[in-house]
Formats: structure tokens, sequence, C-alpha cells
């Protein structure tokens, strides 16, 4: 595929605000690790493969599983999430496929079980980000396989 455009060098100021929310989640208090899971499952939904390749890069950086990567498109179905791992992946498809409606009250009870007010509004606010990211990706067509993670082990 061939990028449409730079949005970075197109609108900076847009991609400066779009930075400081970045820098905003990861100041908000979720754990680095949920917070790879929520945007690799967020970018799954949304198909977008430059998200994909950073993120699952970040998380194998950080030192995640490669089981756990490879299962998370199918983590109801998988034992090696915990109970807040799963509360976090189903509101964050919940709050991604809003065009399905609403997000159920029992996503919001089971998630309300394991994050408090502002660790879910934290982590709500993570999902959007991930989702505006995602968008910009693939409407854009940013090229993808060239990301390092400057969390890599050695360098």
């Amino acid at each position: 595929m061939t990028q449409r455009l730079d949005y970075k060098s197109a609108s900076p100021e847009a991609f400066k605000a779009m930075l400081r929310t970045e820098q905003a989640v990861h100041e908000g208090g979720t754990p680095p690790a949920l917070l790879e899971l929520v945007k690799i499952r967020a970018s799954q939904l949304n198909g977008c493969a430059w998200c994909l390749d950073m993120h699952t890069k970040d998380a194998r950086a950080d030192g995640e599983s490669e089981q756990r990567l490879h299962l998370l498109a199918a983590w109801r179905d998988a034992p090696c999430y915990s109970a807040k791992e799963r509360a976090a992946l189903a509101w964050t498809e919940a709050v991604t496929r809003l065009t399905d409606g609403d997000v159920p009250d029992p996503v919001y009870a089971e998630a309300r079980a394991h994050f408090d007010e502002k660790a879910l509004v934290d982590l709500t606010l993570a999902i959007i980000a991930i989702n505006g990211w995602n968008r910009l990706n693939v409407a854009f067509r940013t090229p993808v396989g060239d990301y390092v993670s400057p969390r890599r082990q050695g360098g």
C-alpha cells in the first residue's frame, strides 16, 4: 500500500495534540503491560497494522510473552489473562465498538470491579487515544514495518 499523506508533517499541531494525549495516557497510572494489551487489542479490532507492529514490539521489549500476544485475539478462550486484564479487554472492545450500540452494563460493572473511577477514566483515555492513532494510520496508510522499539533490550 502507498501512503496517502504524512499526517505528522501535514498538521504538526494536531500531531502534537495527539502526543500530549499519549503523554497523559502514560502518566495516568495504568500499568504499562496492560496498556500494551489494550492498545494491541483495539488495533486488532481496527485493523491497524502500523499500531500492531509498534505495540507488539514494545510489549515484547517489555517482557510480554509470545503466547499471550498470539492469543490476544481470542483472549476469552485463553487462560493466560488475569481477571483484571479480561475486564480491561472487554472494556476495550466495548468502547472501541460503539457502533454496536453502547457499552453494556455488565461490561461496565466488571470493569468497575477491577478499576476505581480514576483508573477507569485513565484506561478509557488510553482506549480513546489508540483508537485515534488507529484511525490516523489506517486512513492515511502509514507504512508498516520499520518501527524499532526504544525499549528493546540491548539498545
